[in-house]
């Protein structure tokens, strides 16, 4: 029962206080039991202790092995000067790992910053261009323009009379729908005296046709003027 009860008892725990505090209780106990059986052993007949010394030896070893394992413990071989080399080496490997970290974090910064800075060059680069492709469109405009103006009618007056490039270039300049109309516009401009006459003889010619062909052929026969009669009719609405 008492090895079963110590050795429980020594699993509790490896504090090293308890450990020794344990074994001095001990050793002043079996001290005072060898100090009795002196004193008792001149009186009394002295009864066989073996079985109590092969246990109290059992207890022994078995407190010498859990002294043995508190002093190869991990926490009894740290020394103050052990103890400040680690921490000097945590501190040291936290240092260098908190380092890498902050210059890994300024080379992805300075690395965003340039292509940042590289984006914004680009828009104000391609602003430019635009600007200036804006310019020379528009100077592009103006010269065909220009160049159309110039150079429009000579190459029109070049081509072949049975083209009309001229008569049709002057119908889509006026936006007219065809030659006639715009002739009646150019002559309206040109003459505006000379247009009334046309367009007050018109009417006479359309309504004596026939007798100014007589006349005429009268005329060409007698190869000299002669005198015609021709039927005015009086204007509607005038």
């Amino acid at each position: 029962m008492v090895e079963g009860e110590y050795h429980d008892d020594a699993q509790a725990g490896d504090d090293p206080a308890v450990a020794f505090d344990r074994l001095r209780g001990e050793v002043a106990l079996l001290r005072r039991a060898v100090a009795d059986m002196a004193a008792a052993r001149t009186s009394i007949e002295i009864p066989n202790y073996q079985p109590t010394l092969e246990r109290t030896e059992k207890v022994l070893g078995l407190l010498a092995q859990q002294v043995d394992g508190v002093r190869k413990s991990p926490a009894m071989q740290i020394t103050p000067e052990t103890l400040g080399d680690r921490v000097n080496a945590s501190v040291t490997k936290a240092t260098s790992e908190l380092r890498s970290l902050v210059q890994s974090s300024k080379s992805s910064l300075d690395g965003a910053t340039r292509d940042l800075s590289g984006l914004v060059a680009s828009a104000r680069h391609g602003d430019e261009q635009n600007q200036w492709l804006y310019v020379f469109g528009i100077g592009g405009v103006v010269l065909g323009l220009l160049l159309y103006a110039v150079l429009a009618g000579p190459i029109a007056r070049m081509m072949p009379a049975s083209w009309l490039w001229p008569e049709r270039m002057a119908t889509r300049v006026l936006g007219e729908s065809d030659q006639w109309d715009a002739g009646q516009r150019l002559m309206q401009r040109a003459s505006p005296q000379s247009w009334h006459l046309i367009v007050v003889a018109a009417p006479l010619a359309d309504g004596n046709r026939q007798e100014i062909e007589k006349c005429s052929a009268a005329a060409t026969k007698a190869k000299k003027p002669v005198r015609c009669a021709i039927e005015v009719k009086p204007v509607i609405g005038g």
